[in-house]
C-alpha cells in the first residue's frame, strides 16, 4: 500500500499525525504541481492520496490517468477542486475530516486571521514594524475601528464571528449575502443591506461566501468602484471571488485605501507575480486555516479515515 500526502509546504505533516501506525509506504511531497503530466507520473503508483484543501485539483482527466488510485481524502467535507461525479464512476472511494472536531477550533482560525489582516492594513502595522527596523519611527496615521462601518460580504459561520468582533469593537455591522434575511443578520448583531450599499457604506469590505459558479467574481470593477477612497477591502475566503486584476488596478490608483489578502487565483504565487508589488497591500500565503490545532485535526482524521477504509469499514465518507 502506498499513500502520497501532498503540498505539504511546511514540512509538518509528519509532526501532525501518527502515519507510521498505517504500516504502509507514506511518501510526503512539499511542493505543488500544476502540469498534467508530471502529475500523473507522480502519482500513478500511489493506492491512497491525502491531499490538502483545493492546493491540488482532481478533474476527471487526473483522476482518470490514476488507476491504482482507490482513496482519496480531503481536508474538510467540502471540495470544489474534485470531480466527485467522476470519482464516482471510476470507483474511487472519497472521505473528508471533521475539519474543526476539536473544541478549541469552534470558534474558526480564518476569523482570527481576518481580524488580524484588518488591524495590519487599518493601523499600517507593517509599516509601522519596517520604520522602526530602518531606524525611524511613526509612518502615516491609522485608522480607528470604533464607529466605523464593517461591511460583511457572505454571513455564515465565518462571517457571523467576524461581525461579533465587529460589534465588540464598536462597529456598526453591515451584511449582505443573495439568501440573507433580516432576521439571520440581526441574529449576528448586523443589519442587511442590499450589495450595492454593502460596497457603498462599508468602511472595511471582508468577504466571507464560498467559491462556486455564482461566487466567481463576484466582486467586480463596478462593486469596486462603490468602495470610498477611504474603505479597505479584506479577503480571506478565495481569490477568484474578486476580480484580481480589477483589485490591484484601484490599490495602484489609490481609489481605496488598503487591501488585506491571504488569497489567490494562483497559489503559490509565482514569484513574478504582480500581487507581490501591489502598493496598499498586506499579504498573507493562505494562512487562514494554516494552525497547529487545524492541522492537528486534519492530518489525525487523515489517517483515521486511510485506516478505516483499510479495515473495510471507511468513514466520514463524500463518494461511497
Amino acid at each position: 500500500m502506498r499513500i502520497a500526502v501532498l503540498d505539504d509546504y511546511q514540512g509538518v505533516a509528519r509532526d501532525h499525525a501518527d502515519w507510521d501506525s498505517l504500516a504502509a509506504d507514506v511518501e510526503v511531497f512539499h511542493d505543488t504541481l500544476t502540469d498534467h503530466d508530471e502529475l500523473v507520473r507522480r502519482l500513478e503508483s500511489f493506492d491512497v492520496i491525502a491531499a490538502m484543501r483545493e492546493r491540488t485539483p482532481f478533474p476527471r482527466d487526473l483522476l482518470a490517468a490514476l488507476p491504482k488510485l482507490k482513496l482519496l481524502v480531503t481536508t474538510g467535507m467540502r471540495n470544489a477542486s474534485i470531480d466527485l461525479d467522476a470519482a464516482a464512476e471510476l470507483g474511487i472511494a472519497v472521505c473528508g475530516t471533521g475539519n474543526g472536531s476539536a473544541p478549541h477550533l469552534a470558534w474558526g482560525p480564518t476569523a482570527e486571521l481576518t481580524w488580524g489582516l484588518i488591524f495590519a492594513v487599518t493601523r499600517d502595522i507593517p509599516l509601522q514594524d519596517q520604520a522602526i527596523r530602518e531606524g525611524g519611527w511613526q509612518r502615516g496615521v491609522g485608522l480607528e475601528l470604533a464607529g466605523r462601518t464593517l461591511g460583511v460580504l457572505g454571513l455564515g459561520r465565518l462571517g457571523g464571528q467576524v461581525a461579533k468582533v465587529g460589534k465588540a469593537f464598536g462597529m456598526e455591522v453591515i451584511a449582505w449575502s443573495e439568501n440573507l434575511t433580516d432576521e439571520a443578520a440581526a441574529a449576528a448583531g448586523a443589519r442587511r443591506v442590499s450589495k450595492e450599499d454593502l460596497f457603498r457604506e462599508a468602511d472595511v469590505l471582508t468577504i466571507h461566501t464560498v467559491l462556486s459558479k455564482r461566487t466567481r467574481g463576484l466582486v467586480g470593477e463596478a462593486e469596486l468602484a462603490l468602495l470610498r477612497p477611504t474603505a479597505y477591502l479584506v479577503n480571506t475566503s478565495r481569490g477568484p471571488i474578486v476580480d484580481e486584476a480589477a483589485l490591484r488596478a484601484v490599490l495602484h490608483a489609490g481609489r481605496i485605501a488598503g487591501a488585506g489578502i491571504d488569497v489567490y487565483g494562483q497559489e503559490p504565487l509565482p514569484v513574478d507575480d504582480p500581487w507581490r508589488s501591489t502598493p496598499r497591500t498586506v499579504l498573507t500565503p493562505h494562512i487562514g486555516y494554516v494552525t497547529k490545532g487545524t492541522y492537528e485535526a486534519f492530518y489525525a482524521e487523515t489517517v483515521e479515515d486511510i485506516r478505516a477504509y483499510l479495515d473495510g469499514a471507511p468513514i466520514r465518507v463524500i463518494v461511497g
